[in-house]
């Protein structure tokens, strides 16, 4: 796949980059090459990151999301949007003291995989994309819920015996 390869190239020239996952914007992991747990819950939290981000742009009038950083003590979790429906993260071993240079190749490296993706994705008939300020009920109609997640007819709780 082409979006493994980059993944790899990007390992094999910055030395510095530990691991990397490729996620959809709604959390659901895409590709990774970290072990599968951790995979998938920084596919969650970036998913969720990437959210916060964009809506902080958003409100701060400051442009377009780019890239979300997190700097620890022994290293940086970077998020980067790749295409329309996607988000590159990279887990650093240490603080880079090149970040500006990891983010140029890194923002490359996304837009690549994010094009390869939304082409892909081009061909499946597009779902309605929900106003992200619409009121929580206009979002998410109960009718669009599955079934067991839906509130039965009978409570389900009871008051515990004295």
């Amino acid at each position: 796949m082409v979006v493994g390869t980059e993944l790899r190239g990007l390992r094999r020239r910055r030395p510095e980059v530990a691991g990397t996952v490729l996620a959809g914007t709604d959390g659901l992991l895409i590709s990774s090459d970290l072990p599968s747990t951790d995979a998938t819950h920084l596919a969650a939290l970036a998913a969720a990151s990437f959210g916060l981000g964009n809506r902080v742009a958003d409100t701060a009038r400051r442009g377009e999301f780019r890239e979300s950083v997190v700097r620890t003590t022994a290293g940086c979790v970077v998020t980067y949007p790749a295409g329309r429906t996607a988000l590159l993260t990279l887990v650093t071993v240490t603080s880079a003291g090149d970040l500006e240079a990891l983010h140029e190749e890194a923002r490359a490296v996304a837009r690549r995989a994010g094009s390869v993706l939304d082409n892909r994705d081009a061909g499946a008939p597009a779902s309605a994309v929900p106003d992200a300020h619409a009121p929580l009920a206009v979002r998410t109609p109960m009718a669009t819920l599955p079934a067991q997640l839906r509130r039965s007819a009978r409570p389900t709780w009871r008051r515990p015996p004295i």
